[in-house]
């Protein structure tokens, strides 16, 4: 059979040159007419042949198993007009394509195509405010990526994408234009260039209807508004529509919780100027009617009795309705029945509105289903440490009711350990059962053991060399081993730890400290005296509370004291001698409520403790400390910090007064800032007239922490700050040798200045700048002050 061709057919199966019956006049001859029939009968025998072999042309990076994997035919089959149709349409589909066509070589399909380019580079010009990476993630999302092939009809895609992102960052006035420049190898290179303009912002709002409450009230509910002078900070001048959503439906909770239930905002119009750098958006709204509370009922079977759930209701019958104190109700209800084991109870406030005489009817559905047990308590994950250790923080147990505090407790209390870096807690239902969950425990451990050596640098105490091993979860035991090494050129330190926080099963702490501390007080704060104090400890704990623990202890203590040339120095060493050997006692109380140890934004800190040198002691003295810390969130981005430190010592029996080298010292980074560390309070009354301390301390300050404005990615590891220090300490003991005796508070000084916190992958970096307000001349100012520290 000789070898015929297949018509050439278009994607959609149309012929695309088909032969045509040429007009020969008025009239056709019988001779062309029986022509025509046998030419068409021989083209469509042509057409259907059963295929021997697929070959494909024109590929240059497309394999050909890929062309074949698409094709709807085989070797084998039977092909005709209808099938190569079918073919084009499905290679046009998969867009690898600008050309195809189908022809017939004998018994062999040839299919030729031409390749669409590759997306080679893609190059961005002119973006400021948004980031390129951000950029070429949405435009991978469009469909446009370097190696993928290149679809023309996507441009104006890439140009709408960009436009939105553009639009939610307030940059209404862009301009993009996109240029496609064809490469060797059928490749092309995309290059987009952006004109941002201005970032747009928000000139005027516009609330219209509101009768009850004024526009300053209602925009505070806003987190969109004008420019003022924090913008730059806060962002909250550009304007976005989901924004604006959020603060459409902010608005809507605050007319509910006062009884407006009617409210119906009626229209939101945004418009720009010509210019396109200013946005006017108007509200319009309609109050309606306030909603009193005409009764408050209870309905479904509660199985707890209706005198524990009323109190929890905060809500009265003639008081004026809130949707947040109706929803704040019904979550206290089932909070309730879920400690009480019913961990499935669903609690429904449903209000029913009475329109002519403007009250409502809570209704509160209670359905607390059935009360349900643990059966059993599993830990997953714990790979090295114990399970033991796990279950001894677990205030839900096994065989007892279900409960939702106790199992948070749980959860707390695991993350409180610092062994693990996640800790998820699920409570399935047991299979079969109606009233039985498990609680499956599962925990990612993380390195507790640390080895540390390293190098820092602070102000007051110069350069820092400090090494440690430390262990918190010992052989997955829980208990924890330390030893460390630090010296700078003001102090020495070296110490070995080991504490065993359950010394017995109620979670008593017992504990064992070493260590041996050289300070040169010359060094630190100018007064010509050193100490060398050896020290051995132990100590117990006592939990209270999941947050709160009291301590009490013992240790003994070894003092070499070198005098100087400091005349109070020698003084001291002439009336009580250089060499000392102490027994003291320790007490102290703990509550730690804070959300974070780092970087806290909520919750407090309180701590009391003392030390008493007991009778028989070379120095009988005592010293007592307070310390507080209160942070409190203003809305999601600002942190309101109070802290306060009062510490006091005294000696009795046969000391007179608290040995000086155990004084409390202030000014510096840790307590007021602006001041030279340690350098505030009395002197001494010799030419030098070095600081030397106070037997009672007061400090404290205010401070407003802020997270940083360069973007929420930093706000775990940066944080800024203005703050309000106060503070000093006072020498309460007559003598000649030191001015200024007595205490005056008066002497408080005070400083004010901004702080910045970076916690940096090679260190902690603290710095802040400070301004103090009522300088004396004795006191040395210190305006800008840093630590900073390095582990490697």
């Amino acid at each position: 059979m000789a070898a015929g061709r297949l018509q050439p057919v278009n994607a959609s199966g149309g012929s695309v040159s088909q032969p045509k019956a040429q007009a020969a006049g008025a009239r056709r001859s019988a001779l062309s007419i029986l022509l025509a029939l046998l030419l068409m009968a021989g083209a469509a025998a042509a057409e259907v042949f059963q295929i021997a072999d697929i070959r494909v042309e024109g590929l240059q990076r497309i394999a050909a198993g890929t062309v074949f994997n698409y094709l709807p035919v085989q070797v084998g089959e039977t092909v005709s007009d209808d099938i190569t149709a079918q073919i084009i349409r499905t290679l046009y589909g998969t867009g690898f394509f600008e050309d195809v066509s189908v022809e017939r070589d004998g018994n062999v399909l040839v299919i030729a195509v031409r390749e669409r380019p590759a997306v080679a580079e893609i190059e961005i010009t002119g973006n400021k405010s948004l980031n390129t990476d951000v950029l070429k993630e949405g435009l991978v999302e469009v469909g446009l990526a370097e190696g993928r092939v290149f679809d023309p009809s996507v441009l104006d895609r890439i140009e709408q994408e960009l436009q939105r992102q553009y639009f939610a960052s307030g940059k209404y006035g862009v301009g993009i234009e996109s240029t496609v420049s064809p490469l060797e190898r059928n490749r092309v290179a995309v290059r987009i260039e952006i004109d941002e303009g201005l970032t747009a912002r928000l000139k005027q709002i516009n609330i219209v209807g509101n009768e009850a409450f004024t526009d300053k009230e209602l925009l505070k509910e806003f987190k969109l508004g004008t420019t003022n002078w924090l913008s730059f900070y806060t962002k909250n001048d550009r304007y976005s529509k989901q924004q604006l959503a959020g603060d459409l439906e902010s608005l809507r909770s605050f007319y509910l919780d006062r009884g407006y239930i009617e409210l119906e905002i009626t229209s939101t119009q945004v418009s720009i100027s010509p210019d396109k750098k200013d946005i006017y958006l108007t509200i319009a709204l309609d109050e309606g009617d306030v909603y009193r509370v005409s009764d408050i009922q209870l309905a479904g079977e509660p199985s707890v009795p209706a005198e524990q759930l009323f109190p929890l209701i905060h809500m009265r019958r003639g008081e004026v309705y809130s949707r947040k104190m109706s929803t704040e109700s019904a979550d206290r209800i089932s909070k309730l029945l879920g400690d009480e084991g019913y961990a499935f109870a669903n609690v429904n406030a449903v209000p029913e509105v009475n329109e002519d005489a403007k009250t409502v009817t809570v209704t509160f559905f209670v359905d607390p289903g059935k009360r349900v047990y643990v059966r059993r308590i599993n830990m997953q994950g714990n790979t090295r440490t114990r399970d033991e250790v796990l279950r001894r923080e677990m205030r839900q147990l096994e065989t007892a009711w279900f409960s939702t505090e106790l199992v948070k407790r749980s959860r707390e209390r695991l993350q409180r350990l610092g062994y693990f870096e996640e800790v998820n807690i699920e409570t399935p239902a047991v299979p079969g059962t109606a009233d039985q969950v498990d609680v499956n425990v599962t925990v990612k451990e993380r390195p507790s053991g640390n080895l540390m050596a390293g190098i820092g640098f602070s102000q007051s105490e110069g350069i820092i060399f400090n090494t440690s091993v430390s262990q918190s979860n010992f052989l997955g035991t829980g208990k924890r081993v330390a030893f460390a090494f630090n010296t700078s050129r003001t102090a020495q330190l070296y110490r070995l730890a080991y504490t065993n926080p359950y010394y017995t099963i109620d979670g008593i702490s017992r504990g064992f400290d070493i260590s041996y501390r050289s300070t040169d007080f010359d060094q630190l704060i100018g007064a010509d005296f050193s100490t060398d104090i050896g020290r051995a400890a132990i100590n117990f704990g006592l939990p209270i509370s999941d947050t709160a623990r009291a301590g009490i202890g013992g240790y003994y203590q070894y003092t070499k004291f070198f005098a100087g040339r400091s005349l109070l120095a020698q003084d001291f060493v002439a009336e009580n001698g250089d060499v000392f050997n102490d027994f003291f006692l320790t007490a102290s109380y703990t509550n730690d409520s804070r959300d974070s140890a780092i970087f806290p934004s909520e919750g407090s800190l309180q701590s009391v403790s003392g030390e008493i040198a007991i009778p028989g002691s070379d120095l009988q003295y005592f010293r007592l400390t307070a310390r507080g810390r209160k942070y409190v969130p203003l809305g999601r981005q600002l942190t309101l910090a109070l802290k306060g430190d009062l510490g006091y010592g005294d000696g009795y029996g046969s000391t007179e007064s608290l040995p000086f080298f155990e004084n409390f010292f202030a000014g510096g980074p840790r307590s007021v800032r602006g001041f030279t560390a340690n350098t505030l309070g009395p002197r001494e009354t010799t030419l030098d007239e070095d600081p030397v301390g106070g037997n009672l301390e007061l400090t404290g300050g205010i401070e407003l922490y802020a997270p940083p404005p360069l973007g929420e990615n930093l706000q775990n590891t940066v944080r800024v700050g203005a703050f309000l220090d106060f503070g000093n300490v006072w020498w309460t003991e007559d003598t000649d040798l030191v001015e200024p005796t007595g205490l005056e508070l008066g002497d408080l000084r005070y400083s004010t200045g901004l702080s910045f916190a970076w916690l940096s992958p090679v260190g902690a970096l603290s710095l802040s700048l400070a301004y103090p307000l009522n300088k004396q001349d004795q006191d040395e100012e210190q305006v800008f002050q840093f630590t900073f520290g390095q582990t490697f």
